[in-house]
Formats: structure tokens, C-alpha cells, sequence
């Protein structure tokens, strides 16, 4: 296993850790309160019903960050419009898992379309407003500071770097920063000897590598001028080939940007 394998999956552990220990809080809160008439249940049937649908949501909704990046990636369509119809979608299967409850106490039977819109309206009430905490979440969440330390803070993108971002990264991956990729809540730094994740914004990665010589050609991309080799267009489309192999999409309206810059 390679040391960027590692990284990816204690970075993937610590966030999955974090996930679920909210959404225990939020089990358990729920199942003090008892909404939507769980509070006529006794308090060990509320707290198990609540938790195992805590658990149940996170892992409906969860894998909408995966799809929302990677369409967002692909097509470069608005981040909150696929959020809004990846949630409207996932409400489906959390509502039917929902109303499956109600086999515990009875017959289960099919409801009626008033019945069955209201049901998922109010799933979709609590499934949207989970999503819309872990959105908050993850933008105030900034990865803890670093243990290791550096003495050179340079990349050789031909200028010297604020220590802030590079001392973010393990360092097997060195200091030859090429691009920055936002992936949900993280941005994923790929350098000349492999690639992490960090637990930063976009935005915020960026500003922390002011100094450096490089442009955010995409919502999602950010890229060091001395790491791209060669420029493909296929019609309309550009697309840029870094020196350790990742291809990076330009946005349409950061080619002229390119070009005013020199790299195109």
C-alpha cells in the first residue's frame, strides 16, 4: 500500500468517524424530542428508531457529495442546483424506508397521494436540513494543525510559497505542488509524487498559495503555471496535461483568461 493510499484512507476514516458521531447527536436529539408522534413511544424504542434512522440517511444522502463533485466535474453544472435535485431524489428511497417503520405496529399498507406527499415533504424537511448542516460544517472545518514541520516552504512553480498550504500536505508528497481539485468538502492536492486530500476549501487553499505562480482555470481546479506540458483543445474544450499525467478542464470563460496570461 502506498503512502498516498494510506492518506486517503485515514482521511476517509476520520471524516466517516466525524459523520457518524453527528449523526448519533442527532439521533439521539431527535429521539428526546420525538417528532412527527415518536414521543408516545417509550424512550428506548424512540432512541433506537431515531438512531437507526440517522444511520440509514447518512448513508442515503452521503454519497450525493461524490455525485454532486463528479457532475459538477464533468458537465460544470451549478454545485446548489445538483444539490437541490440530488436531495429531491434521495427523499424517494429515505421516505419509503421511513414509512416502512410503520409495519413495527401494524399492517403495513400503501398511502394514499395526499398521505404520501405529505410523508415526503416532512422527510424531506429533516433530509434537507441534515445536508444543509453538513454543508456548514464542512466549509467552517479546516484540517488540525500539522505535527511534521518544513525548512524550504518552496514549490517549484518558480516562487516561494506561504508554508500555510504545503505544511497541510504528508510529506511523501513532497513539495512540487501542480494543481488543487475540489472534491466535495476537501480539496485534493496533486503534486509530482502523488496526491491527498485536505479538509479546506477550495477558495481558502488558493489564498493560502497567493504567492505561487498559478491560476484557477475551473470552479474546481486550481493550477501552477510550470506544471502544465501540453494544451489540448477537442472543438470548444480545453483541457490542460500536467506534468505528473492529470488532465484539468478549463471553464470557457477562463480562456481568455489563459491566453491573456501567456499559457495559451
Amino acid at each position: 500500500m502506498t503512502a498516498e493510499d494510506t492518506g486517503r484512507k485515514r482521511t476517509l476514516a476520520r471524516k466517516l468517524a466525524v459523520d457518524l458521531s453527528v449523526m448519533s447527536v442527532l439521533g439521539v436529539l431527535m429521539a428526546v424530542i420525538g417528532p412527527f408522534g415518536s414521543f408516545e413511544q417509550p424512550f428506548v424504542t424512540r432512541l433506537a428508531m431515531w438512531l437507526g434512522l440517522a444511520y440509514a440517511g447518512y448513508a442515503v444522502y452521503a454519497p450525493l457529495g461524490v455525485l454532486v463533485a463528479r457532475i459538477h466535474r464533468q458537465l460544470d453544472l451549478p454545485r446548489a442546483g445538483l444539490w437541490i435535485a440530488g436531495v429531491l431524489l434521495a427523499t424517494v428511497p429515505m421516505a419509503a424506508i421511513v414509512w416502512s417503520l410503520n409495519g413495527l405496529y401494524g399492517p403495513l399498507s400503501m398511502p394514499d397521494p395526499e398521505t404520501a406527499l405529505t410523508h415526503y415533504l416532512n422527510v424531506l424537511v429533516v433530509g434537507g436540513a441534515v445536508t444543509v448542516l453538513f454543508q456548514l460544517l464542512g466549509r467552517d472545518s479546516t484540517r488540525p494543525p500539522p505535527t511534521h514541520a518544513r525548512s524550504d516552504g518552496i514549490a517549484k512553480t518558480g516562487e516561494d510559497l506561504p508554508p500555510r498550504f504545503l505544511d497541510r500536505l504528508p510529506p511523501s508528497l513532497g513539495t512540487d505542488l501542480q494543481a488543487l481539485e475540489m472534491e466535495d468538502h476537501y480539496v485534493r492536492a496533486h503534486t509530482a509524487l502523488g496526491s491527498d486530500l485536505v479538509l479546506l476549501r477550495l477558495r481558502d487553499a488558493v489564498a493560502e498559495l497567493d504567492a505561487a505562480e498559478g491560476l484557477q482555470v475551473h470552479r474546481s481546479w486550481w493550477v501552477a503555471r510550470g506544471a502544465v506540458e501540453e494544451i489540448r483543445r477537442e472543438g470548444r474544450n480545453v483541457r490542460l496535461v500536467l506534468a505528473n499525467g492529470v488532465e484539468v478542464p478549463v471553464s470557457r470563460t477562463n480562456v481568455q483568461m489563459l491566453r491573456d496570461a501567456g499559457w495559451i
